[in-house]
C-alpha cells in the first residue's frame, strides 16, 4: 500500500487529503523481497551471498525437477509457518504452471504434516494464490 499526502487548494485554507493507492499483493512482495535482497547481498558478505546461490541452485532441475523442488520448497514452508517462504514458493510455483488443484494437494500435506497450526497460514496462502492467478 502507497500513502501520499496531497494538499488542496479549494479553499483558503489548506487541507491535507490522504489519498491511499493500493498495489497488488504479489507485486508489494516481489518488490519488497528485490529491494531488501538487494541491500543484504549489497553488502557484499562471503557467507550470505554463497548461501543465496546455494539457495538458487537447490531448486534447478536434477534428478527432481524444478516444479517437485518447488512443491517440496512451498510443503517446508508452510510446516515452519513462514509465511514470506509461502508466497516465494507459491509465486515460483505460478510461473512454473503448477496448477490449483497440485497447489491444494501440497497444501494437503501441510496439514497433515504440520497439523491445525497451519489453518491461519493456509488462509493467507490461498488468498495469494487467488492473487497470482488473477494476474
Amino acid at each position: 500500500m502507497c500513502l501520499a499526502l496531497e494538499r488542496s487548494k479549494t479553499t483558503s485554507k489548506h487541507i491535507l487529503t490522504l489519498k491511499i493507492s493500493t498495489m497488488s499483493g504479489v507485486q508489494d512482495f516481489n518488490e519488497y523481497r528485490q529491494r531488501m535482497n538487494d541491500v543484504i547481498l549489497g553488502q557484499d558478505n562471503k557467507v550470505i551471498k554463497r548461501f543465496f546461490s546455494l539457495d538458487n541452485q537447490t531448486y534447478e532441475d536434477g534428478a527432481l525437477s524444478e516444479v517437485t523442488k518447488e512443491l517440496l520448497g512451498l510443503v517446508a514452508s508452510m510446516v515452519l509457518r513462514c509465511d514470506d517462504c509461502i508466497k516465494y514458493h507459491l509465486g515460483r510455483c505460478h510461473e512454473l504452471g503448477v496448477t490449483r488443484e497440485q497447489i491444494y494437494e501440497a497444501s494437503s500435506v501441510a496439514l497433515v504434516v504440520g497439523g491445525s497450526i497451519f489453518v491461519p497460514h493456509m488462509r493467507r496462502a490461498a488468498e495469494f494464490w487467488e492473487e497470482l492467478e488473477k494476474g
